[in-house]
């Protein structure tokens, strides 16, 4: 694999904090989970070396690293859960374990050469646009350094949340959160209470329930779950995929055109759910036969408006003797009772908590300082919004990985990742032909076209109609996580950078205002990819002034 040289790597070897205050790279990444070592492997492959990944731990893995409960595993096909450019005939199972989707992470960083970039223990203080010099000034726990260009891809499952519950302080036994799991602590024998009924809790339930003495559920809103279809994958599938790689290609094929006819029902006919309601209804009863705890675990929306969780060990675990089900939210903890909302009462050795995360108020946007001072999260204050689901406008040469209205409900977030690395690379060949100091920064009409226009696709999805408050939604009700479209759709509308949508900034040539200056010939910005037959006429954004970047951002 060839690599043009645009520079060297500066500063120290992997693991280690950048040594000098004045180091300067062209690109920063932050976070080394898919996203970030992604971006990473597309950055060599783009003959970028001048760049580092910047890991607040010690070890790559982002979301799999740091999620290791029991049961803790993929919901998506191993082999669609995986780099398109790094196939892996080895995955021992149809859903991989936590083990070894992490496994994978390291082997990908180990193959394609990327610790020399990776700087490990090194959080992410306060990242600081600077007009004058066109870069971004960041601090971090292993030292400063600025870029040209940050690519953040800490992800939306990067930071746990907790709720606030009156008395939690005062618990005389274990808490925490699944995804920072005390493997210390032995839970053998011990009364626990499980907060939550999301994707975690359904792993660990099953898989804690045969040793512990005794298992409070609290359930603030069912789950609808269908059976996971699971099973080894033999030897000899591994030996043909090592030796017809084209076999592997055509397993993930078919695992995606499965999911891309799956999102219309989802996208636009939520009402052709009602079969796999029924579906899933059957799946319940085979295992809950107390009609008490059915009418408990059977929930009062439309399947999809949140995510359909898969197990065949969730039900089963329910039925058992020494679990109890509380069909209602933690309310309180006096002393070690925990008490539910409906005044269910119970006396606990642990309090685990699958409660999700900070995702549409994401703490690293705290962290981020714009052209105009503001930070993201006040900039994001009325909802979460990017053009194209990576830029921001008033953070010029800012680009996010799994950004706003990128998530999926029913695939694999790889997809949309790797077109958001075309993206990327797109927007750094457009920064080289501008040549010379250049920034992009999204103008706030092609934003708000953009934003516009995704939320009008959304009106009609089953994550907006089903009856449902997800994690999806923001404070105010609105979706801003998910994509109301087919992975296809996104990669097209992400394959290039229209710089019409982007104000082009230039370094002063003497002290003052940095000043724009528009590249000759531009197009007009285009418009999300409607699915075929519904093309809409794209509509042209309003020329930004200035003074626009100091508005917030339309909710």
């Amino acid at each position: 694999m060839a690599e043009r040289e645009h520079g060297h790597v500066h500063g120290q070897g992997h693991g280690q904090g950048p040594g000098h205050e004045n180091e300067h790279v062209r690109v920063a990444v932050i976070g080394s989970g898919f996203g970030g070592l992604g971006a990473a492997v597309r950055l060599r492959r783009e003959g970028i070396t001048d760049f580092v990944v910047l890991e607040r731990a010690g070890s790559v893995g982002g979301t799999w690293r740091d999620n290791s409960y029991p049961g803790c595993a993929c919901d998506v096909p191993s082999h669609l859960y995986s780099f398109s450019f790094a196939p892996n005939p080895e995955w021992p199972r149809t859903f991989s374990g936590q083990e070894h989707i992490r496994a994978y992470l390291e082997h990908v960083t180990d193959v394609f050469h990327l610790r020399p970039h990776i700087r490990f223990d090194s959080e992410v203080k306060k990242m600081t646009w600077d007009a004058g010099r066109l870069r971004w000034d960041i601090e971090t726990t292993g030292g400063n350094l600025s870029a040209d260009v940050v690519v953040s891809a800490t992800g939306p499952l990067s930071d746990p949340k907790i709720p606030d519950i009156p008395g939690l302080d005062t618990f005389p036994g274990r808490v925490f959160h699944s995804a920072r799991w005390d493997h210390d602590y032995d839970l053998a024998g011990k009364r626990v209470a499980m907060v939550g009924t999301g994707a975690s809790a359904i792993q660990i339930v099953p898989s804690i329930q045969p040793e512990v003495a005794r298992l409070t559920l609290f359930q603030r809103t069912p789950a609808w779950v269908m059976p996971r279809v699971d099973r080894a994958i033999s030897g000899l599938e591994r030996s043909v995929h090592r030796a017809l790689p084209v076999t592997t290609q055509l397993r993930r094929g078919l695992l995606w055109g499965i999911r891309e006819l799956q999102v219309q029902a989802f996208t636009k006919r939520p009402d052709e759910l009602g079969f796999v309601e029924r579906l899933a209804k059957r799946n319940m009863a085979r295992a809950i036969k107390d009609p008490a705890l059915r009418a408990k675990l059977t929930p009062d929306y439309r399947i999809g408006c949140k995510r359909i969780l898969l197990s065949s060990t969730y039900y089963p675990a329910l039925a058992r003797d020494n679990v109890d089900v509380v069909a209602s939210g933690l309310s309180e903890v006096r002393g070690s009772t925990v008490v539910a909302a409906d005044g269910t009462e119970a006396e606990v050795d642990a309090i685990v908590f699958g409660t999700g995360f900070h995702v549409t108020d994401m703490p690293i946007a705290e962290r981020v300082v714009g052209a105009d001072g503001r930070t993201l999260a006040e900039s994001w204050r009325g909802g979460m919004e990017a053009l194209r689901g990576a830029s921001a406008a008033g953070f010029p040469n800012w680009m996010t990985i799994i950004g706003p209205n990128t998530g999926l409900g029913n695939s694999s977030m790889i997809l949309m990742i790797e077109s958001q690395l075309n993206y990327m690379a797109d927007y750094l060949r457009q920064l080289d032909v501008l040549g010379g100091r250049a920034a992009l920064d999204a103008r706030p009409s092609a934003v708000k076209a953009w934003n516009r226009k995704v939320q009008d696709r959304m009106k009609r999805t089953v994550w907006n109609t089903g009856g449902c408050t997800s994690w999806y939604l923001d404070a105010s009700g609105r979706n801003t996580t998910i994509w109301p479209g087919t992975t296809t759709e996104f990669r097209r509308a992400t394959r290039r950078v229209d710089l019409a949508e982007y104000e082009v900034l230039r370094a002063p040539a003497r002290e003052g205002a940095t000043a724009p200056a528009e590249p000759a010939g531009q197009t007009q910005p285009t418009e999300p990819a409607e699915p075929a037959g519904q093309t809409q006429p794209t509509e042209p954004a309003v020329p930004a002034e200035r003074d626009e970047r100091a508005e917030a951002v339309e909710a």
